[in-house]
């Protein structure tokens, strides 16, 4: 197959736009109501496509009428869906997003454990994995299924890892293993053993990540920034919108960006930047779909 495959969540999102986030007990009027292809693994798989590679899925949804829709949903956006599987008895995760003011958001999220993927659903994409010329790793996946995929991807296929595996071992497999790392403040400190608490200690764990592995390490500041590192050098790139609409989907956004730069050769500077503009874009509007243009995140993209 060849191009991206990305193993991580797919689900269906409820995205209500409201003036004001109502309190306790409270009650709101939904100024603005959509459902869509969300997840993080469908975020970073359309993200992908946006900006110009193949996409595939390994994921789980159920055999319902949800699960349905987000598969023909992910197909209209041009991604392989065949690494899906369709559980029996499960129900597609729901994500619940309320948008109100900068600063007022609230995300439910519903992931019944029967659409985590296992390692069984794993070697049925087998073929798909090794035939991959990159790999998105989402590691809020279980432990035995991140395993398994590090196993079925062929020497040399880039692999990209987005968050911190619960499990020692699995964390450990993933350094390893993973050619790029990308972390929150909170994952960072699962990967480190502790929390950065600004921008310099950021820095530091990623020079950190870097000795255990990877060949590029991104995390997320304390102080609203983001620092990519790599041997012999580092940025770090203030988040371009300050104020986001609705982060939901930002990070996925960076994580599609920075695979398809690396993936095209670029060096990690220059993906990182394109990352930041990705992210940017889709934080300035409402809900985690991304709405990307190869060509405004080169032009967004921040100078250095």
């Amino acid at each position: 197959m060849g191009g991206i495959v990305v193993v991580g969540q797919v689900g269906r999102d409820l995205v209500l736009e409201v003036d004001g986030v109502p309190p306790e007990g409270g009650a709101a009027p939904v100024r603005r109501r959509r459902e869509l292809l969300g997840g993080k693994g469908a975020n970073q798989a359309v993200g992908c496509r946006q900006l110009g590679a193949r996409a595939a899925l390994v994921a789980v949804v159920g055999a319902d009428a949800a699960g349905a829709d987000a598969l023909a949903a992910a197909a209209a956006d041009g991604i392989d869906v065949t690494g899906v599987v369709r559980r029996d008895g499960a129900a597609t995760a729901l994500l619940v997003d309320v948008v109100g003011p900068p600063g007022a958001r609230r995300l439910l999220e519903d992931v019944p454990e029967e659409v985590l993927l296992r390692p069984d659903d794993v070697r049925a994409a087998a073929a798909l994995l090794g035939g991959a010329d990159a790999v998105l790793l989402q590691l809020q996946q279980p432990g035995p299924a991140v395993a398994e995929a590090l196993g079925a991807v062929a020497p040399g296929t880039l692999v990209v890892a987005d968050g911190a595996p619960d499990d020692e071992w699995v964390r450990e497999l993933v350094l390893d293993r993973a050619d790029a790392v990308r972390a929150d403040t909170a994952e960072t400190a699962a990967l480190t053993g502790r929390a950065p608490e600004d921008t310099a200690g950021t820095v530091r764990a990623a020079r950190e990540l870097l000795g255990r592995g990877p060949r590029v390490v991104a995390l997320a500041s304390p102080e609203g920034a983001d620092v990519v590192a790599w041997p012999g050098g580092h940025v770090v790139l203030p988040h371009l919108e300050p104020d986001p609409v609705d982060p939901t989907g930002g990070g996925d956004a960076f994580v599609a960006a920075l695979a398809v730069g690396l993936l095209h050769g670029e060096e990690p500077g220059t993906a990182a930047r394109w990352a930041a503009a990705a992210s940017a874009q889709v934080a300035g509007t409402a809900g985690g779909r991304p709405g990307l243009s190869p060509e405004l995140v080169r032009r967004q993209a921040p100078r250095g």
